[in-house]
């Protein structure tokens, strides 16, 4: 799997995967906003709608079959940059379910427009189609104890599952939609995919007025926060040399690694907005080592902040070198940088229309909202200006990018419920209730 040039070190590898796992353990950054009237009315009008609620019993009635979805798509291995096969697969269930149109595009990512009756805004609804795990990772689905286990089941297979099933319910019951609903099941999302799905998805579709996406999350869950991430592969050289022969002569690349890392960890950073760094990687011979590599993750609920963390961790690399070389008197060790994650930030205001209307969803559902913040899709819409949230599709779930990730299914209907009428009241339905998601103007290249 093609997910750099260079080895990793396990704990370069950790902090490479953690930023989708991190969705379902973050902790509430904002309270839940005042829903405002409209907004609580338009889902008033929603959720008492005779044809609403024959959709959301059809979401209920289509669960066993949907689960059958997620079984299929769980089988088909997805690591990143190898995402085709799932894709192929995913488009011939869109396409036998009514997206005629819906293809895969230049980056990988299946695209499916359900178009409204024109009124509306076009909201992105979306699910990534990779996972963490390297080719050859066995994704059995196994049953047990009343779960279902296999790498990649719940991130991000289930989301995928849950669009299908919500294309299906809303063409059996000819429910139209004001606004248009784009279906994207997206590639890029873990490791060094660097987003590179979404990326495209926002270049190539410049009309774009929101996203909802679907995340493994607790129900009531409602991100919007973004955390921005920059990753490097740092790379020392010298002339190398007989441990014992050449000592005193020239300079080691691991020690000058040693003196970054240990200027490195002296770097202080914000705690808020959090900002955050770590090392990981490298390589070891017994001898005065002519290379030496490390990873360097630097993560930040604010852009600004990320990019002063990294202006003065960047720095110490060139002075960890010059005292090397001073140290033997020579200049021979180098250091070079190659960026190998950019991940944007951004953050949807707590009291934007898109998060008031997911509030006012989860009311709906007995559930309070919890506003959380992650890397995930959302953050290149957030880093555009373009109101962005993630949000659970249903099901409990555990075990991220872990051999033993798992999902319990019973009643996970009610997370696909939920989700729905959370799309829903954003674009509106035609003859019961007006489109929420205000339109932007046209974005241009």
């Amino acid at each position: 799997m093609p997910r750099s040039s260079f080895r990793l070190a396990p704990i370069a590898l950790a902090l490479l995967c953690a930023a989708g796992a991190a969705l379902a353990q973050g902790g509430a950054i904002a309270n839940p906003p005042q829903v405002r009237p409209d907004i609580d009315r338009a889902y008033t009008q929603l959720m008492a709608a005779p044809a609403v609620q024959k959709l959301l019993e059809a979401v209920k009635a289509d669960h066993e079959r949907s689960v059958e979805d997620l079984k299929l798509l769980t089988e088909i291995e997805a690591p990143p940059f190898k995402e085709q096969k799932r894709a192929e697969a995913f488009l011939a269930r869109m396409k036998a379910l009514g997206l005629s149109d819906a293809k895969i595009d230049a980056e990988g990512n299946v695209v499916g427009l359900r178009k409204g009756t024109g009124n509306g805004p076009k909201l992105l609804i979306s699910a990534h189609l990779d996972t963490v795990f390297p080719a050859g990772t066995d994704v059995k689905v196994k049953e047990r104890d009343g779960k279902l286990y296999a790498p990649g089941i719940s991130d991000d297979t289930r989301g995928l599952s849950v669009l299908l099933s919500w294309l299906k319910v809303l063409n059996d019951n000819k429910v139209q939609t004001q606004g248009d609903l784009l279906f994207v099941g997206n590639v890029g999302e873990e490791e060094l995919g660097n987003l590179r799905g979404m990326k495209a998805i926002f270049r190539d579709h410049l009309d774009i007025d929101g996203m909802v996406g679907l995340e493994p999350a607790a129900d009531g869950t409602v991100l919007i926060l973004g955390t921005g991430s920059h990753r490097y592969e740092v790379s020392f050289k010298g002339p190398g040399g007989h441990s014992y022969g050449a000592f005193g002569q020239v300079p080691s690349a691991i020690h000058g690694m040693g003196r970054a890392i240990a200027k490195i960890a002296e770097v202080r950073t914000p705690s808020f907005p959090k900002t955050t760094f770590t090392v990981g990687g490298g390589t070891s011979v017994n001898t005065i080592a002519p290379d030496a590599r490390m990873a360097i993750d630097i993560r930040s609920d604010d852009m600004g902040s990320l990019l002063e963390a990294e202006k003065k961790i960047l720095a110490t690399l060139d002075e960890a070198v010059a005292e090397e070389n001073k140290r033997w008197n020579v200049n021979t060790l180098s250091v070079s940088t190659k960026l190998i994650g950019d991940r944007p930030g951004g953050r949807t205001p707590p009291d934007s229309v898109i998060v008031e209307a997911a509030t006012r969803a989860n009311a709906a559902f007995g559930h309070k909202t919890l506003l959380t913040g992650a890397s995930t899709d959302a953050n290149v819409p957030m880093a555009l200006g373009i109101p962005a949230i993630i949000v659970g599709g249903g099901g409990k779930t555990g075990g991220f990018h872990a051999l033993s990730e798992w999902i319990d299914v019973t009643d996970g209907w009610k997370g696909a419920q939920n989700s729905l009428v959370t799309v829903l009241g954003l674009v509106g339905v035609a003859g019961v209730s007006e489109p929420l998601l205000p339109k932007r103007p046209a974005r241009t290249r």
